[in-house]
C-alpha cells in the first residue's frame, strides 16, 4: 500500500508543475499587453521589439488554456475579434486547469484593444497552431490576420507585421501551398514599400525569394532582387537570409566568385543559435569552392555540431582532391538522397569536370608521356569511346591552361613539359607583392575608419564668437540675480 502511495504521488508531479507554470506565462503575456499598450500610446518601436523578443522567450510554455484566458483579458468575450481567434484553438484535453481565475475575475477585460495588441494575439495564436503542427488552421489564422494588417497603417506594427509575414509563409509551407501565397505576396510588399515600411520590405523580399527558389524560379527571383528598392539592413537575420539567397542564385547563374563572397558572409553573421541556417550555408559555400577550384579547409567540416551534417560533402571533397571520379560516383550515389534534399544534386553533377582536370593534372606531373589509352584506363572514363574522349579532355585542358603538356595525335600520346624550379621564375615575388598589397591596404582602411568625419553642419567658433557669447551669458546671469534680489 506504501509503494502505491507514493507511485501515486511521483505520478501526480508533473501536473502540478505544469498547472504551476500556467499562471506565471499567463502573467508574463499581461505584462508584455502593457508593454505593447505603452508603444502604442508612445509610438515607440523599441518597445514592440522588446516585447517580440520576450514572448519567443515565453514560445514553449503556451497552452490552450493560457491563450484563452489572455484572449479573454484582452478582448472583450463575445467581440468578434476574441470569437475569431477563440474559433482557431482546439479544444482543450484532459490537462485542463484554472488558470489565475482569481485575478481574471477580478480585473475588467479591454473593451477596446490597440490594433497592436489585437496583431499580436493573432500572431500568438499563429505561432501556438504551428509548434502544434496544425497547419490547416494555422493558414486560416494567418490569413485572416494579413487582411486584417491591410488596413492598419503605423509605424508601431511594422515589427509584429514582419512576423505575421514570416509565419504565413511558413504555415503555407509547411503544407506545400507557397505558389499560392505569391501574389499576395506581391501585393504585400508593394503596400509595405508604398508605406515606407522598409523592415516589411527586407522580409517580404526574402520571402518571396525563398518562394521563387523553391519552385527552382531562379530567372524570376534574379529581376524581383535586382528591381527591388535597395536600403540599410534592419534586420540581421534577414541580411543574413538574404545573403544566402543571393548566394544561390549566383551559384546557378555560374558566378561562383559572387556566390562565394555571399554565403561565406552569410554564414559569418548568421547568429550561433542559428546551426541548420549555418550548415545550409556551408554546405553550399563548400560546392561553390570545389566548382572554382579551391579545396576547403578541414576544419570547415569540424565545426562544432556540424560533422555528421557535412559529412557527405567532405567525402565528396575528398574525391574530388584525390581526381578520382570512380570514388566520385561512389559517393554521389550514396549520398544522392542528400544532396537531393539540400538542392545541390545539380551542382555536384558539376563537378564531374573538376574531379576530371585534377585527376589529369595529376596524372601530367607524374609522367613525361603517357598514352591516350592509359589516361582513360586512370580517369576510369565509362564512355564507349575512351580513348577519343581522353583526347578532347586533354586537348581542352592544355588550351584551357589548367596543364602544360602536348598532344601528340598521330601516336596517341600525351608528352609533359619538363617543370622547372618555380622559384627561378617571378610567380614567388608576384605572390608576395599580392599579398604585401592586401596588407597595405587592410591597414590604410584601418587608418582611414579611425578619423572622424568633418563636423560640417557646425561652424567652428571664432576668438571674437566666444567672448561675445561669455559676456552675454555674464550679462544673463547678472540680470537674473538682480530679479531674484528684487523679489526677496
Amino acid at each position: 500500500m506504501t509503494q502505491d502511495v507514493e507511485m501515486k504521488e511521483v505520478a501526480a508531479a508533473p501536473s502540478n508543475s505544469v498547472s504551476s507554470t500556467a499562471p506565471a506565462t499567463l502573467h508574463h503575456l499581461k505584462e508584455i499587453a502593457s508593454l505593447l499598450e505603452t508603444a502604442a500610446y508612445t509610438k515607440e518601436v523599441r518597445r514592440v521589439v522588446r516585447a517580440v523578443r520576450l514572448t519567443m522567450a515565453k514560445r514553449r510554455k503556451l497552452s490552450v488554456s493560457v491563450l484563452s484566458a489572455f484572449l479573454s483579458f484582452a478582448f472583450s468575450p463575445g467581440s468578434e475579434a476574441h470569437s475569431r481567434l477563440s474559433s482557431y484553438l482546439p479544444k482543450d484535453d484532459d490537462h485542463d486547469m484554472d488558470v489565475d481565475t482569481a485575478t481574471s475575475a477580478a480585473q475588467v477585460p479591454k473593451k477596446h484593444a490597440s490594433p497592436e495588441l489585437e496583431i499580436y494575439c493573432c500572431l500568438l495564436v499563429l505561432i501556438f497552431l504551428i509548434d502544434q503542427k496544425k497547419y490547416s488552421e494555422a493558414k486560416a489564422c494567418a490569413t485572416v490576420g494579413i487582411a486584417r494588417l491591410k488596413n492598419m497603417n503605423r509605424r508601431t506594427i511594422d515589427v509584429l507585421a514582419s512576423r505575421l509575414y514570416f509565419y504565413y509563409s511558413l504555415s503555407y509551407e509547411y503544407t506545400g501551398d507557397l505558389a499560392e501565397i505569391r501574389g499576395n505576396l506581391l501585393n504585400l510588399h508593394r503596400i509595405a514599400t508604398l508605406r515606407h515600411d522598409e523592415l516589411g520590405q527586407e522580409t517580404l523580399l526574402n520571402l518571396l525569394l525563398r518562394n521563387y527558389l523553391a519552385y527552382n524560379l531562379y530567372d524570376q527571383a534574379e529581376k524581383l532582387r535586382s528591381k527591388a528598392p535597395r536600403f540599410e539592413a534592419h534586420s540581421n537575420q534577414q541580411f543574413c537570409r538574404y545573403l544566402f539567397y543571393l548566394g544561390k542564385i549566383r551559384t546557378i547563374q555560374l558566378e561562383y566568385t559572387d556566390a562565394k563572397e555571399s554565403l561565406l558572409q552569410a554564414a559569418r553573421k548568421a547568429p550561433v543559435a542559428a546551426l541548420g541556417f549555418r550548415i545550409q550555408c556551408n554546405k553550399w559555400a563548400v560546392i561553390v569552392r570545389l566548382l572554382l577550384g579551391e579545396i576547403p579547409e578541414r576544419t570547415v567540416f569540424m565545426q562544432k555540431g556540424m560533422e555528421r551534417a557535412l559529412r557527405p560533402y567532405f567525402e565528396l571533397t575528398n574525391a574530388v582532391r584525390i581526381g578520382d571520379l570512380e570514388l566520385f560516383r561512389t559517393i554521389a550515389d550514396k549520398f544522392s538522397t542528400v544532396f537531393s534534399s539540400d538542392g545541390t544534386h545539380n551542382l555536384i553533377v558539376r563537378l564531374r569536370h573538376n574531379v576530371i582536370r585534377t585527376g589529369l593534372r595529376n596524372i601530367s606531373i607524374s609522367y613525361s608521356r603517357i598514352s591516350l589509352a592509359d589516361v582513360a584506363k586512370k580517369l576510369r572514363l565509362d564512355s564507349p569511346t575512351p580513348v577519343d574522349d581522353a583526347e578532347s579532355i586533354v586537348a581542352k585542358a592544355i588550351r584551357d591552361g589548367a596543364i602544360d603538356a602536348t598532344l601528340d595525335h598521330a601516336n596517341g600520346y600525351m608528352v609533359s613539359k619538363e617543370t622547372g624550379d618555380i622559384y627561378s621564375t617571378n610567380e614567388p615575388q608576384a605572390a608576395f607583392d599580392t599579398r604585401i598589397a592586401f596588407c597595405l591596404n587592410l591597414h590604410n582602411d584601418a587608418v582611414r575608419a579611425l578619423r572622424f568625419p568633418p563636423n560640417s553642419h557646425k561652424e567652428k567658433e571664432s576668438a571674437e564668437k566666444r567672448r561675445e557669447r561669455q559676456q552675454q551669458e555674464q550679462e544673463l546671469a547678472k540680470h537674473i540675480a538682480e530679479e531674484d534680489d528684487d523679489e526677496f
